[in-house]
C-alpha cells in the first residue's frame, strides 16, 4: 500500500535532510500530520524566513541578516587574527567559548578530491583577498581533524605563509576527563605533537 501524495511528498522532504532515512521521515511525516495547525505554519514560517531572511557576509561568509554581519561590524574586534573555519556552526562554537576576540572566515567546506571539490569551490579566495585589504597578523587555522580538513590546513598554509602572515592551527588531543587508555592512535600522536611546558 502506497502512503496518499501529500505524506510521500513529506517524506521525501524529510529524507533530504542529512541522517534521516525512510523510517525517520515517515515518523517524522506522522508526527507532523498529528502537530496542531498553528505549530504547522509556525514551523512552515521559520522555514521561509531562513532562506528569506538571511544570507552569507559578504566579507566572512558567516551567516547573517545583516551585510557585513555583526562580528565584522565589531570595531572591538581584533582585526590581526582570523579564525578560518568550514561551516557558520562552527563560528557559533567558537563564539560559545567568549574567549576568542578576533574575526572570522568561513569556508564553506573543505577540499575533498574524492568529491570533486577543489579550490575554486569553496570560500578561499575572499580570505586571500582580506590579507591584502586587512592588517591581518596572524591566521588561525580551525578546520576539522579530518583527512580533508588536514588537507584544507595544508594548502591554505602553503597559500598564505608566502605573505608574510604567521598561519597557525588549532591544537588537537585529548579532550578534557578523557581516559589515554581509550583514545585512538591518531588523537594520541596530535595530543603528543600538540604537548606544551608547564
Amino acid at each position: 500500500m502506497q502512503y496518499p501524495e501529500p505524506i510521500a511528498k513529506l517524506i521525501d522532504s524529510y529524507m533530504k535532510l542529512p541522517g534521516i532515512g525512510q523510517k525517520t521521515a515517515t515518523r517524522l511525516a506522522f508526527y507532523t500530520i498529528d502537530m496542531k495547525d498553528e505549530v504547522v505554519n509556525e514551523f512552515a514560517k521559520s522555514l521561509l524566513s531562513v532562506k528569506r531572511d538571511l544570507h552569507f557576509c559578504s566579507i566572512c561568509g558567516n551567516i547573517t541578516e545583516e551585510d557585513p554581519c555583526e562580528i565584522c561590524q565589531d570595531t572591538t574586534r581584533d582585526k590581526s587574527m582570523i579564525l578560518v573555519v568550514e561551516e557558520p556552526k562552527d563560528v557559533m562554537a567558537m563564539e560559545k567559548m567568549r574567549e576568542f576576540h578576533g574575526l572570522y572566515h568561513v569556508l564553506h567546506g573543505v577540499l575533498s578530491p574524492m568529491e570533486g571539490t577543489g579550490p575554486e569551490d569553496i570560500n578561499i579566495a575572499p580570505l586571500i583577498q582580506r590579507l591584502h585589504d586587512e592588517e591581518v597578523k596572524e591566521i588561525i587555522i580551525a578546520t576539522n581533524a579530518t583527512t580533508e580538513g588536514e588537507a584544507t590546513a595544508m594548502y591554505l598554509s602553503r597559500l598564505i605563509k608566502p605573505a608574510g602572515i604567521k598561519v597557525t592551527r588549532l591544537a588537537h588531543g585529548l579532550s578534557v576527563g578523557s581516559d589515554i587508555e581509550y583514545a585512538d592512535e591518531v588523537t594520541l600522536l596530535k595530543a603528543v605533537e600538540g604537548r606544551r611546558e608547564l
